[in-house]
């Protein structure tokens, strides 16, 4: 993109006509029908059987580079043998079968990444965890999928040492260092008899289950949200289909300004800034990098300024992040004394970006294609995308739905379609979608019906198809793209003594998009402080959970008609006390 005239921007179909060629009868991205448990749902015709067509990739791009983090450096081929002698390691000295969930806990480590190849390409159920879990929630995870192999790093380690004899753990510990207890081993020492291992041969059927992520909801615990090798084949597809019509829409248009065709274009890099334990960094940052050839440059932590480095040191090509991470490097401070040339396109993902900081993003790196999107855990992050000058005009909607895969729709409360233009409660129905919650039938049934992912967002579609989300139906608050459970730290709250009532909720945050407030009611006669309370959650939950605003108070929390907590009530005034 070069300069927009905002005011003189036009909508631009070109991809969306390119998707549409490219997935016609007869092509390569061709989509047919397929029954899955009496339901019929779109898929591609030409797909791999498993995970392992997909790394089959992974040979093809060979010594080209994998993945970079601080210094080391992985090529394709070492990074695929590396996962098969990982996959034989676990076979031969841990007895891994097929459908054997294995717990992946660790930052954004190249380990990460070739331990969720090795285990999907085996047959094993990889379980990615959040890394800032708590032992506490850590237990209920590994209880809940019954995961007794984890692969963790060193502070990981140290969070899951009470629970190595209770859980019946084998850990192998990745960059870890000193003496470790019974059934923790270190990663280096079980891999050294394993050098230039064959490719795992197990069979595996397309609608075996190959992943579980944890995702918040309304009930409190965590859900594990399964995913087939067909569900994450279908993300993957869809998305080299976009990458490829997207690429080809720009050198048609080179070619129109006369502009030749780079000789040897550099490789394709991105920066890995997200958690790879979610679905944008999972499916649409690791796994697509695999079909493309794409070089992922892993951050050890986030920072904007090792974030402009390592743009620059690697030409990095692309960046997807929440709306926080690209604004915090347009708005660096000595953002133009990087060389960022080769920046094409800044992406956002798992939370929404205000729509002012879009226009101030295409004004600062004009060569550079805004996007976003918005997916959910349960649809393997596949829903609508937005991007370049659709982006510039609508700012504030998640874009069109992804097709050739995607079915969307908005319902009211009688489950009636909603007309364009009307709101009401956002559905998926996709071959992407997770087939259910592990072990829990009926919460599965309560939120697939007939196929259709029912969302809890509220939204509506305008004139030119484009999805707009209003509000959200379930009470979950999304920090800087982080989904935290209300109910989850209402609860932990509610342990607390001195605690009467409490109501959790969200407010607005300019920089991470919502921030989690609490506003509690004391027990007569009791006393309690911001910091005891903040350390009570802290034993519990994660740190990104606890509350930013506590308001304690010793009269009853406001109620509503139905003298039931008027928890809307509560967060406007809220928002007017903190000038928010």
């Amino acid at each position: 993109m070069t300069n927009p005239d905002f005011d003189n921007l036009e909508l631009d179909d070109s991809i969306e006509n390119m998707v549409a060629t490219m997935s016609a009868p007869g092509t390569d991205f061709a989509v047919t029908s397929k029954e899955i448990e009496g339901v019929s749902y779109q898929v591609f015709e030409k797909r791999d059987a498993n995970l392992r067509g997909a790394y089959a990739y992974g040979s093809i791009h060979g010594a080209a580079d994998f993945m970079v983090y601080e210094g080391e450096r992985y090529s394709f081929a070492e990074g695929m043998q590396e996962a098969w002698n990982l996959a034989a390691m676990l076979k031969q000295k841990y007895n891994v079968q097929k459908g054997d969930r294995i717990a992946l806990i660790m930052r954004n480590y190249p380990e990460w990444c070739i331990s969720y190849i090795a285990a999907t390409a085996m047959g094993a159920v990889i379980v990615p965890m959040n890394g800032w879990w708590t032992t506490e929630e850590l237990d209920f995870a590994l209880s809940d999928c019954n995961a007794n192999i984890v692969i963790a790093d060193r502070e990981r380690v140290e969070r899951l040492k009470p629970l190595v004899s209770k859980n019946n753990l084998k850990i192998i510990a990745v960059r870890c260092e000193g003496d470790q207890p019974d059934g923790v081993s270190h990663y280096q020492e079980v891999m050294a008899d394993f050098k230039d291992q064959p490719e795992p041969d197990v069979e595996i059927n397309e609608l075996d289950d190959a992943m579980i992520l944890y995702t918040s909801g309304t009930t409190g615990h965590p859900k594990g949200a399964v995913s087939t090798h067909l569900a994450i084949l279908s993300v993957i597809k869809t998305w080299t289909l976009l990458t490829i019509a997207g690429v080809t829409v720009q050198m048609q248009e080179n070619e129109k300004q006369g502009i030749s065709p780079a000789v040897n274009p550099p490789q394709p890099a991105t920066l890995v800034s997200v958690p790879l334990f979610h679905v944008t960094g999972c499916n649409a940052v690791f796994l697509i990098s695999l079909i493309v050839g794409r070089k992922l440059v892993l951050m050890h932590k986030w920072d904007p300024t090792r974030a402009l480095q390592l743009i620059q040191e690697e030409k990095v090509t692309g960046f997807t992040g929440v709306p926080t991470m690209s604004w915090e490097i347009v708005t660096h401070p000595d953002v133009d004394n990087y060389d960022i040339s080769s920046l094409a396109s800044l992406g956002s993902g798992g939370a929404a970006r205000p729509p002012e900081q879009v226009r101030k993003m295409a004004e600062k790196f004009p060569n550079s294609v805004p996007g976003g999107g918005y997916g959910l855990t349960e649809t393997n992050a596949m829903g609508a995308l937005n991007s370049g000058t659709n982006y510039l005009i609508k700012p504030g909607s998640t874009g069109r739905p992804t097709y050739p895969i995607i079915e969307m729709k908005i319902i009211d409360e009688a489950g009636e379609e909603q007309p364009q233009g009307d709101r009401g409660e956002i559905l998926i129905k996709s071959a992407a979608n997770i087939r259910g919650y592990w072990n829990q039938p009926e919460k599965t049934s309560e939120d697939f019906v007939n196929g259709w992912f029912h969302t809890g967002d509220v939204g509506l579609m305008d004139e030119d198809g484009f999805l707009w989300i209003v509000d959200r139906l379930k009470e979950i608050v999304i920090r800087g793209g982080e989904n935290i459970s209300v109910t989850e730290v209402e609860q932990i709250i509610h342990q607390h003594p001195s605690v009467m009532e409490v109501a959790c909720y969200g407010v607005p945050d300019e920089r991470l998009g919502e921030a989690l407030a609490a506003s509690i009611m004391l027990v007569p006669g009791e006393s309690l402080d911001e910091e005891e309370l903040r350390k009570h959650i802290a034993a519990h939950l994660a740190a990104f959970k606890i509350p930013a605003y506590i308001a304690i108070q010793t009269e009853q929390l406001e109620r509503g008609a139905t003298d039931k907590i008027f928890k809307r009530g509560i967060r406007e005034k809220a928002i007017e006390r903190l000038n928010l």
